[in-house]
């Protein structure tokens, strides 16, 4: 009995050595559990954000900004209406950080990249992100249709058959291209950003006890300036995601966009999914530099 026990612990200590000793595996749980807490955390921004950008109601609600949305949603749905696509975005984040991590991580060690300029760094940030917007996209459908108020689903599966059955295979996949447009231009300017703001960083100040929030500032900082640049491609995608029937392309979502919003309908939810995307990336880099260095 006592030998079985010590076997036992011979294992666990076994494998936990062999998932400290490998970066892939490090970089994956990681990015996982930096968005799993995320995530939950930060849910509420991205439900705004989607209400903000919904074809429907954008020339309706949108002009009372954020604050009318929270009130509007509590009073309808509750307090817990604001955390309404949780499961979706776990199921899409959870692996997604982790999986962005763990390609970065390759990227970067297949081509020897530790140190990139910034063209590199742009390079690895958008190579990284596209891999993982493509693997994902289904379950950001999914995830965006649960947080409008355009359709009404109860379960992920519900919403799946909903979409192949109207939709077929591209429904789950419409909005590839914006979302691509967005993401991977998001990350490498955010990836550029960031290793130059970290470039920033006394010496001192690395070798010391303020690394993590020196480097939650360089990721908020980076966070912010991508979010705007990347802004008008989140709205296209949520009208195309939304109403795929009305927004069939890129093309068309611009010019429907501007017809009836404006220039300012191309920046609809921007406060709210710059203060998620901000503090989400920010959170990740800073939990995923903590632990591959340790």
């Amino acid at each position: 009995m006592r030998q079985s026990g010590t076997e036992e612990r011979s294992e666990s200590k076994s494998m936990a050595d062999f998932v400290i000793s490998s970066p892939l595996i490090k970089s994956f749980l990681a990015g996982s559990l930096s968005g799993t807490c995320s995530t939950l955390l930060f849910q509420p921004l991205d439900l705004l954000k989607t209400r903000l950008q919904q074809p429907q109601i954008a020339g309706e609600t949108s002009r009372g900004g954020m604050l009318k949305h929270v009130v509007y949603v509590v009073k309808n749905e509750r307090v817990f209406g604001l955390w309404k696509g949780t499961v979706p975005s776990i199921v899409r984040c959870v692996p997604g950080v982790g999986l962005y991590f763990c390609t970065l991580h390759f990227l970067k060690t297949s081509l020897h990249l530790d140190n990139p300029s910034s063209s590199e760094a742009m390079f690895l940030g958008a190579s990284a992100r596209a891999i993982c917007g493509v693997v994902l996209l289904p379950v950001t459908v999914i995830k965006t249709r649960f947080e409008s108020e355009v359709y009404h689903y109860r379960t992920m599966s519900e919403a799946t058959r909903d979409i192949y059955r109207t939709s077929g295979l591209r429904g789950l996949y419409s909005g590839l291209v914006p979302t691509l447009i967005r993401d991977a231009p998001y990350s490498g300017i955010y990836l550029v950003f960031y290793v130059q703001a970290k470039r920033f960083i006394p010496e001192r100040v690395k070798e010391g006890s303020h690394l993590v929030a020196a480097n939650f500032t360089c990721g908020v900082v980076a966070g912010l300036l991508a979010s705007v640049v990347t802004q008008p491609a989140d709205v296209i995608k949520t009208h195309m995601q939304l109403q795929p029937a009305k927004f069939q392309s890129i093309l068309t979502s611009i010019l429907l966009i501007a017809k009836e919003e404006g220039v300012v309908g191309y920046f609809r939810g921007l406060v709210p999914r710059m203060l998620r995307r901000t503090l989400v990336t920010a959170m990740a880099w800073s939990f995923y530099e903590q632990a591959v260095t340790t």
